[in-house]
C-alpha cells in the first residue's frame, strides 16, 4: 500500500492580480506576521476572544501585485475582495477598509489561533473591527479581487 501524503491547504489570490498564487499556511507564514488579541459575538457560541497571528491581507495581496492604480485614492474605493471558506461561507471586505489612506484595518489572513499553527486546517480571515464574528472565514480557499460593476446599469 502506498503511504498517502497529507494534502496541504491552499489559499488561491485571484482576480484583478498580476501575480495570482496559490498558498500555503506556511508560504504565508513567510510574510510579515502581526499579532492581534480580538473579540466578537458568536451567534451560537457568545462572546469569544483570542489570540490571533498571521500577515496582514494588505500584505498578502501586495505580494501578489494588486492591478489598482493607486496614483489617486477615488479608483481605489471601487475595489472589493470576497473571501471564500472551505465550507462555502464568504465574506466582503472593501479594498478601503485594508488601505492605509482610508480605513488601516489590521485585517488578517491568521496562520495560528492562541498559539496553534492552522497549517492542516487552512487560514482564518480575522476582522478585529467587526462586533459580530460574521465576517471571521474559517479555513480560507481563496481571495478573489475585483472592481465593483457599475450600480446604475442593469446585471446581464
Amino acid at each position: 500500500m502506498t503511504p498517502v501524503t497529507p494534502v496541504r491547504p491552499t489559499v488561491r489570490l485571484h482576480g484583478h492580480l498580476d501575480r495570482p498564487a496559490e498558498l500555503t499556511v506556511a508560504q504565508l507564514r513567510d510574510l510579515p506576521a502581526r499579532r492581534v488579541e480580538a473579540g466578537f459575538d458568536c451567534r451560537t457560541a457568545g462572546e469569544r476572544r483570542h489570540g490571533y497571528e498571521g500577515p496582514a491581507l494588505l500584505d498578502v495581496l501586495r505580494s501578489a501585485r494588486p492591478r489598482i492604480d493607486f496614483s489617486g485614492r477615488k479608483q481605489r474605493l471601487r475595489f472589493l475582495l470576497s473571501v471564500v471558506g472551505a465550507d462555502g461561507h464568504r465574506a466582503v471586505v472593501s479594498w478601503a477598509e485594508i488601505d492605509p489612506d482610508f480605513g488601516g484595518q489590521e485585517i488578517l489572513l491568521a496562520t495560528s489561533v492562541d498559539g496553534a499553527p492552522l497549517d492542516a486546517a487552512g487560514p482564518q480571515l480575522v476582522v478585529p473591527d467587526d462586533h459580530c464574528g460574521a465576517r471571521y472565514v474559517s479555513a480560507v480557499t481563496a481571495v478573489w479581487l475585483g472592481p465593483l460593476g457599475d450600480p446604475s446599469r442593469p446585471a446581464a
